[in-house]
């Protein structure tokens, strides 16, 4: 029940950092199932590398059974640490945050997806200043862009991310790129509408759309002090940059010089 002493601006804040929270609780608990088959899928390579070296004595096979058995950890530890991050409390101040940090762990949660649908990743994290930014929020927003794109790609097909230093605005650009389904001038004037969505339901991943996505990702952006904007063409794919501040800056608009392929088509900001 609302607080009658809150003004309305006051309880829709509230209001929407509860949804915020349980959209970051729900992806969480899809992600779940995902990064438990693949957990699982490590410890059988560790117990079955484990066998192979207590089974033959010689010292090639016990070297390669140690070899195996040091890159499953690695990738099990890679994995435990991706699903803590995006699952631990991370402060919900605005503070230091590196995006490539957040990149890495979003692809970590969503590589096993990622693979079953044929998208392939090209990732490119120059060396950035770090972001003021809440980095739950910004995972958020990253995780919920990938997957809109990879559903975009319904025969696979390539996905773009890359970090770019903006030093004339003193930002850093989070840039988003498929090669998908795109969008035409009139979905597009439209998708950051709360409740608008394309899509006619949960996909076969369980996935599907509310329409408040994107809604959501603006708001947080804006929030942030940053822009995000987006082009697209019917046939020739999406791209969203998000630009965000850069520590001990100011935010700025978007400046022309962000790169990405090239789309032919209008944009939203």
């Amino acid at each position: 029940m609302s607080d009658p002493t809150l003004s309305a601006e006051q309880q829709i804040k509230i209001l929407q950092e509860q949804l915020l929270h349980t959209q970051r609780l729900a992806a969480l608990g899809e992600l779940v199932g995902t990064t438990t088959h693949e957990f699982n899928n490590v410890l059988m390579t560790i117990l079955n590398y484990a066998k192979m070296g207590l089974r033959y004595s010689d010292d090639a096979t016990r070297e390669k059974a140690f070899q195996k058995i040091l890159a499953a950890s690695q990738r099990a530890t890679q994995i435990t640490n991706s699903v803590l991050g995006m699952a631990r409390n991370r402060s919900q101040q605005i503070e230091p945050t590196s995006l490539s940090t957040l990149v890495e762990e979003s692809l970590i949660l969503l590589e096993r997806e990622l693979n079953k649908y044929r998208i392939s990743v090209e990732t490119s994290l120059e060396d950035v200043p770090d972001v003021m930014a809440c980095g739950n929020q910004i995972q958020q927003v990253l995780m919920n862009l990938i997957i809109n794109a990879r559903q975009a790609m319904l025969e696979g097909g390539r996905l773009i991310i890359r970090l770019e230093h903006d030093s004339k605005n003193q930002a850093v650009n989070l840039i988003v790129r498929d090669f998908g389904s795109g969008m035409d001038p009139s979905t597009l004037q439209q998708i950051f509408d709360p409740f608008f969505t394309t899509k006619q339901g949960p996909d076969e991943t369980g996935k599907g759309g509310t329409g408040i996505g994107l809604s959501s990702c603006r708001d947080i952006i804006e929030q942030h002090g940053g822009k995000i904007r987006v082009e697209s063409s019917p046939g020739k794919g999406t791209c969203f940059t998000i630009k965000l501040p850069q520590v001990k800056s100011k935010s700025a608009g978007l400046s022309d010089s962000a790169k990405y392929a090239p789309i032919p088509s209008s944009s939203v900001a």
